[in-house]
């Protein structure tokens, strides 16, 4: 530290003049400074859009969420608009609209075959077209779960472009006709994802301004065939155990349970929508061998999250080598009707683009989601490392080998300031300690947990150090809990902080911490000194 800095930071925190005077500081300005932003966790340099942006979209992990439009859960719960409002605030870059036909000619957004409520389509796209760059400059895709008849789709293509206006990607861009535009050259930008009919993204160009009503096509699409979950589960391990014990069967076995059964069913789809869909165009994932041999550069996958995560177990090498060069989405299986949340690291760290969450759920998972994305000016855009970008990677994250340029972490817990109070207890006193997570590649993930600290809240002291090794950084995110010990309900949540391993600053650092719906909680915080080296 300069003689400069240290002045400028005298003058900033010191409140006693005859101390600044003296370009002295005392306690109290000295504490303002450790507890002001520019000693805290997160380094403040990420605070802003740091990373190259022009490379090409499937380069990028996109900050996703599921069922946008829901703000309970997936039954009865009601649909608002203050989902997508919400999301995109956040940063969210990609966003679900599932599209039914309604009366008078007016598509609607709902969870079909539920009690869930209505929203108009028309309103939706409004709310999306004023929020969508309040976060972000970045952006927006729209992935539609389209079940509207051809009639109502034109009405959705009509609304999506007299809304969007020059928002909306509607032909591609003259420097990439055959692959991926970057988030760059895509800025304030709006792309629908669907499926997509009538040829190749020239043919698409040359009927732009054309009319295009009544034109419809009909084709057969795979249809994945829902699974009980219980029996999936079953196979699931039974194909482990299998491998374990038999590893000449692992070929075999990849190739007879990590794939999805099908059936085709008929699907219509309007030219006039078609036509919108130009770098995200929603294709059925069949298996990784199949793309390899005909997925297109501008085809996207969606894949649930019972197969992706077979996949990612038994063919993770393969399932890298697939994200490499297609956007592949991850959504929540079908049964969780509460709409909770999976972990979104095991999908990461196959570098897996979209990872759509409930962003109405709080949790582990949402904690893990907003600290990922504080990264890059919370952008809704992170590069991925460079071993989930090559095309020759050997990248797996079920067989990191260790000494593999790890980073040895080094964090001392010294202290509590000012903890949440216990909910449970009639005087507010909590029985306090701090669980300290990391989250990466299976090697990596590991919990370690501070002792306990008896009826205080207000500022306890630990001073206990944690060391850890951690071999992949690049995918790591480290995650601080503060619970009150209580041994008959179960620890009780107090606040939490998440963000990725490589973004904290060295030193000693204020760790800011955050509800369970992630609201700030300051003044609360823990203290604590953190070095690591690689």
């Amino acid at each position: 530290m300069t003689k400069n800095i240290a002045s400028e930071i005298i003058q900033k925190y010191e409140p006693v003049e005859e101390v600044k005077e003296a370009r002295q500081m005392s306690i109290e300005g000295f504490t303002r400074y450790l507890c002001s932003s520019d000693c805290q966790l997160f380094n403040n340099e990420y605070e802003k859009v740091y990373q190259d942006m022009n490379h090409p979209l499937n380069d990028y992990f996109i900050s996703s969420s599921h069922n946008t439009y829901l703000i309970s859960d997936q039954l009865v719960g009601p649909s608002d608009i203050w989902g997508y409002v919400s999301a995109l605030i956040k940063g969210c870059r990609c966003l679900e609209i599932d599209c039914w036909d309604g009366s008078h000619n007016e598509p609607v957004v709902y969870h079909g075959y539920t009690l869930t409520s209505k929203l108009l389509f028309k309103t939706v796209i409004q709310v999306i077209y004023k929020y969508a760059f309040i976060t972000s400059d970045y952006p927006v895709v729209l992935s539609l779960e389209n079940h509207c008849s051809p009639l109502q789709q034109e009405v959705m293509a009509d609304i999506l472009q007299f809304i969007l206006g020059d928002s909306l990607l509607s032909d591609m861009l003259d420097d990439f006709p055959d692959k991926l535009p970057s988030p760059e050259a895509l800025k304030f930008k709006i792309l629908v994802r669907n499926k997509k009919i009538g040829g190749t993204l020239a043919e698409t160009r040359e009927r732009k301004n054309s009319d295009k009503r009544g034109q419809v096509q009909e084709f057969e699409e795979y249809e994945e065939i829902d699974q009980d979950e219980e029996e999936e589960k079953v196979k699931e391990s039974e194909s482990l155990l299998i491998l374990k014990d038999n590893p000449e069967k692992e070929t075999e076995s990849r190739s007879r349970i990590a794939l999805p059964r099908f059936r085709k069913k008929k699907v219509k789809v309007a030219l006039a929508l078609s036509d919108l869909v130009i770098y995200t165009k929603a294709e059925k994932f069949r298996s990784f061998h199949y793309s390899r041999l005909y997925q297109e550069f501008n085809e996207s996958n969606s894949i649930a999250e019972s197969e992706a995560r077979k996949l990612s177990k038994l063919a993770a090498h393969e399932f890298v080598l697939h994200t490499v060069k297609f956007i592949t989405r991850i959504y929540p299986r079908a049964t969780r009707t509460d709409s909770s949340n999976f972990n979104p690291q095991e999908f990461w760290n196959v570098g897996c683009q979209m990872v759509a969450l409930n962003f109405q759920t709080p949790g582990m998972p949402m904690d893990l989601q907003n600290g990922k994305f504080l990264d890059n000016g919370n952008s809704g855009y992170i590069l991925k490392p460079q071993f989930l970008r090559d095309i020759e990677t050997k990248f797996n994250p079920n067989e990191v080998l260790e000494n593999n340029n790890p980073v040895t972490l080094m964090i001392r817990l010294i202290s509590g300031i000012q903890l949440p109070p216990s909910s449970l207890s009639s005087s507010n006193t909590a029985n306090t300690l701090v669980m300290i997570q990391i989250f990466g590649v299976p090697i990596d993930e590991v919990k370690r947990q501070t002792r306990v600290i008896k009826r205080n809240a207000f500022s306890p002291r630990w001073n206990e150090t944690f060391t850890f090794i951690i071999q992949v950084p690049e995918l790591a995110l480290i995650r601080f809990v503060v619970e009150n010990q209580n041994r008959i309900t179960g620890n009780e949540f107090l606040g939490q902080y998440t963000l990725p391993v490589l973004c904290m600053n060295k030193g000693y650092r204020h760790v800011p911490l955050f509800s369970k719906v992630g609201q700030s909680l300051e003044p609360a915080a823990l203290f604590i000194y953190v070095w690591y080296v690689r």
